[in-house]
């Protein structure tokens, strides 16, 4: 190595549309089951050397960063670039993709020969630690269309993964705190009561237009559609012919799909992502 090198790791942003929560008092099997799927855009991470640690975040803060820092127990003095491409706290994933790109550009750049696995398991630990989701660590692993079979981190839980050659737009109306919802009791049985019932219908036949029904379904049955995305979503019900469309669990923001981009483009809507879905998964630069 020379002090020219560096590694880069992008990780795609994950939206869930429907879950269950599956607790566990180890936390490498604490989880959830569901569907959700990757975007082209995430949160991408850059390593270099540097004559002192350095951690440069495009938002939020660095503690997801220095947990992974703890646990790899770096001592080399570093720089660490994150660039957070969506907003935080909005079902985008983005604690996840923080935590997981960290850990794969960590390993690359010291050579440490960690499996994949093994760097997802410390990201989803950090982000158990941390309050964050419970799914999306292992469902960035994957590609496309992403069901949830077997909760918990990747090597432990299962997935399974769908290419879709569809767009997605996405319209955030803010976050919300996804630890208030997966903690308290009344929430998590409707949750998972819900969420039992559509992986199960999933599995039996895992079509994109199944995922869009069964999202729609959930958010209206666990009633934790908001009203800026329920009124958006009868908007563009009633004047597009759109795949469908739901809320990202958890986060106060509406997705929809589109065979193609124009459809998305004359709904006049201020999107905060619109592109394909991301068929290509974790990418090394």
């Amino acid at each position: 190595m020379n002090d020219t090198m560096k590694s880069s790791v992008f990780v795609p942003a994950h939206i869930t549309g429907f879950f269950t929560i599956e607790d566990h008092y180890i936390d490498l099997k604490k989880g959830s089951l569901g569907a959700g799927f990757l975007i082209n855009k995430g949160v991408k991470t850059t390593i270099e050397y540097c004559n002192h640690l350095e951690i440069n975040i495009s938002q939020g803060n660095d503690l997801i960063i220095k947990e992974i820092l703890k646990i790899f127990e770096v001592k080399s003095p570093l720089r660490i670039t994150q660039d957070i491409q969506l907003p935080i706290g909005a079902g985008f994933g983005t604690s996840a993709a923080s935590a997981l790109s960290l850990s794969l550009a960590l390993n690359e750049f010291l050579n440490l020969g960690y499996s994949i696995e093994t760097c997802g398991q410390i990201a989803h630990k950090v982000e158990i630690s941390l309050g964050g989701g419970l799914g999306d660590v292992i469902a960035q692993t994957g590609k496309g269309l992403v069901l949830r079979t077997l909760p918990g981190a990747p090597g432990i839980g299962e997935i399974k993964s769908f290419n879709e050659d569809v767009y997605v737009a996405c319209k955030s109306f803010g976050d919300i705190s996804t630890n208030n919802i997966i903690t308290n009791p009344n929430y998590k049985k409707i949750i998972s009561e819900n969420g039992k019932d559509y992986v199960d219908l999933f599995r039996k036949d895992s079509s994109l237009d199944n995922f869009l029904k069964f999202s729609y379904e959930f958010s209206k049955k666990t009633n934790l559609i908001t009203n800026e995305v329920k009124s958006m979503i009868d908007y563009i019900d009633s004047s597009c012919d759109i795949l469908g469309s739901s809320m990202a669990m958890l986060g106060n923001t509406l997705f929809t799909f589109s065979k193609n981009k124009e459809d998305l483009e004359k709904l006049k809507i201020d999107w905060t992502y619109v592109g394909k879905l991301n068929n290509k998964g974790i990418i090394y630069d």
